[in-house]
C-alpha cells in the first residue's frame, strides 16, 4: 500500500509539472513592447510569404526565414503576410503577432 501511494505522489508531481511548463505563456512587458514597436516601426522590413503557414502565437518559423535583431531585447521580429511577428530565436516560435 506504501508503495502505491508512492507512485501515485510521483505521477501526480510529473503530470504537475508538465502542466505548469506547458502554461508558461510568454509576458511582454508593456515598456518591452513599446520599444519593439517603435523599433519595427523605425526599421522596416520587406514582407516574406511563406504559403501554408500561420500566423499563430506558437508556430514555429522554417529555418529559411531570416530572422531580424531587435537591441537590448532577447527576441526577434520578421513581416510576413504584411504583418510583424515577433519570434524567439532558440525556437523560432512566434511569441507576439502585431497588427
Amino acid at each position: 500500500m506504501n508503495m502505491l501511494r508512492k507512485n501515485t505522489a510521483a505521477a501526480m508531481l510529473l503530470l504537475a509539472g508538465i502542466g505548469s511548463a506547458a502554461a508558461d505563456d510568454i509576458i511582454i512587458q508593456p515598456e518591452q513592447d513599446t520599444v519593439i514597436r517603435e523599433y519595427v516601426k523605425q526599421q522596416p522590413l520587406a514582407s516574406v510569404k511563406l504559403p501554408g503557414v500561420e500566423l499563430n502565437v506558437g508556430t514555429a518559423l522554417p529555418d529559411t526565414v531570416e530572422i531580424h535583431e531587435v537591441p537590448n531585447v532577447k527576441y526577434r521580429y520578421v513581416v510576413v503576410d504584411n504583418r510583424t511577428v515577433l519570434v524567439d530565436p532558440g525556437t523560432r516560435k512566434i511569441i507576439k503577432v502585431y497588427d
